[in-house]
């Protein structure tokens, strides 16, 4: 058997979280489960799909401790799988990137994220894999909480799908070239910003 991966993409369950920019993470790994026609079952702490990609296995992951508290799930999954940090791969959404900007990093700081914040504490390492997804941050003051926790707009989910096969295709690459390489594919900005694609960040 070849080498496992475990992909946690976050969120908050509950059918009122559905479609909110929190819960990012959430959608894309249900596109990638429609996608591989596998169904998620109900296990500790989450709910958990496998999908074989090429002699490899990734288990993708979506909590059900609710966002602050993802780390308790992300801990005890790779306790159970016994997985080294560098085959953990988080998903997450960003207010600090434009909507449908994605950012992957080998490693890295939080930014403030409730849920990657918990994930590092409960792991005692920010040495693991994580892929921003731009939500934008058109609020004013004092409104980030109903932002985040309020719907996509039509325009934006509309979108959602393209965004999930290149973050799914991101996290295969990344197993099989590397995760150097599979960032030079999945940082660049979305083309529909006037300023055309960005350099890829290293």
């Amino acid at each position: 058997m070849g080498a496992t991966y475990l992909v946690v993409g976050l969120g908050n369950i509950g059918a009122e979280y559905a479609h909110t920019r929190h819960n990012m993470g959430f959608m894309v790994l249900d596109a990638w489960a429609q996608a591989s026609n596998v169904l998620f079952k109900t296990d500790r702490y989450g709910d958990v799909a496998e999908v074989p990609f090429k002699g490899r296995w990734f288990v993708l992951l979506k909590p059900s401790t609710y966002m602050n508290l993802s780390g308790k799930a992300v801990r005890y999954w790779m306790q159970t799988l016994n997985l080294p940090p560098e085959n953990l791969i988080v998903i997450s959404d960003d207010l600090n990137l434009p909507f449908g900007t994605l950012r992957m990093r080998a490693n890295g700081s939080s930014g403030g994220h409730n849920g990657l914040e918990n994930i590092a504490q409960c792991l005692e390492t920010e040495q693991w894999a994580r892929i921003r997804v731009g939500i934008g941050n058109e609020f004013t003051r004092g409104g980030q909480v109903d932002y985040v926790l309020g719907d996509l707009s039509e325009e934006e989910k509309a979108q959602v799908p393209a965004l999930a096969t290149r973050i799914i295709q991101g996290i295969k690459d990344m197993s099989t070239i590397g995760i150097q390489r599979a960032m030079n594919s999945v940082n660049t900005r979305p083309k529909t910003e006037k300023n055309g694609p960005e350099a890829p960040e290293m």
